[in-house]
């Protein structure tokens, strides 16, 4: 039987505009995503997308309902143990890649290990140069952020979220800064992590094409789960 490793249940999500002006965000969520799926959620601008992936990951908490993440109820965890459960178990990808500018490849990934402080400086070190290979990034090691493209940019932002092997990897949008022929090599690098090292990968996405190619797509709109269905990729297999 397949291993949950994200649960969500009742979820409410409210903003307070005023103090009598509430905007509900996400009405009454549900959901169970399990070790090894490939999921991309989809839905209008304004559907809750973002928001959702948020709570999943700890960056925001629902108003109602609860969030298990790897079988540990984190929705009413304190902000600094949150902060390390996240660098332990969560790897987040943006639109923007956010590397510091004056470190290069290989420090720029060391960093969620440096915090953590699991490994030595030589296997931190080694760990990063692993993981930009990994990306296909192998001559790229002390190249800086400007010395990159934008799809070089984003897969060391890439290689930065699995450096602590991760349970999860989240995505926000991290094609939507691309090219077709960069999010293209970005969507394979995801596949192959998810294929080939069963990483659990739930990325949020516009594109299309994008979200037609993960094994499960959710669909919202208005905060609610409008479809929830297995994608068929049978026939390229």
């Amino acid at each position: 039987m397949a291993e949950t490793i994200l649960r969500l249940e009742g979820i409410r999500k409210e903003l307070e505009l005023s103090r009598d002006v509430r905007q509900t965000i996400i009405p009454n969520l549900s959901l169970e995503i399990f070790k090894g799926e490939f999921v991309a959620i989809t839905g209008p601008s304004g559907s809750g997308k973002s928001t959702l992936l948020y709570i999943m990951g700890g960056l925001d908490k629902p108003t109602f309902g609860r969030v298990w993440l790897d079988g540990q109820d984190i929705t009413e965890t304190g902000e600094a143990e949150m902060t390390e459960i996240r660098n332990e178990k969560i790897g987040f990808i943006y639109q923007f890649h956010f590397l510091l500018p004056e470190f290069n490849a290989v420090e720029n990934v060391s960093l969620p290990m440096l915090i953590r402080r699991k490994y030595t400086r030589k296997e931190i070190r080694d760990r990063a140069m692993k993981l930009l290979d990994v990306v296909g990034l192998e001559n790229k090691y002390t190249n800086k952020p400007n010395q990159l493209s934008g799809g070089q940019q984003q897969r060391v932002a890439i290689a930065r979220a699995l450096a602590n092997e991760p349970k999860v990897l989240l995505g926000d949008e991290p094609t939507g800064n691309l090219d077709t022929k960069s999010a293209d090599n970005v969507y394979q690098l995801f596949d192959r992590l998810n294929r080939e090292l069963s990483q659990t990968v739930i990325v949020v996405t516009h594109d299309e094409d994008f979200a037609n190619r993960a094994k499960r797509r959710i669909h919202l709109v208005d905060g609610m789960i409008a479809s929830d269905s297995l994608m068929n990729h049978a026939a390229e297999a």
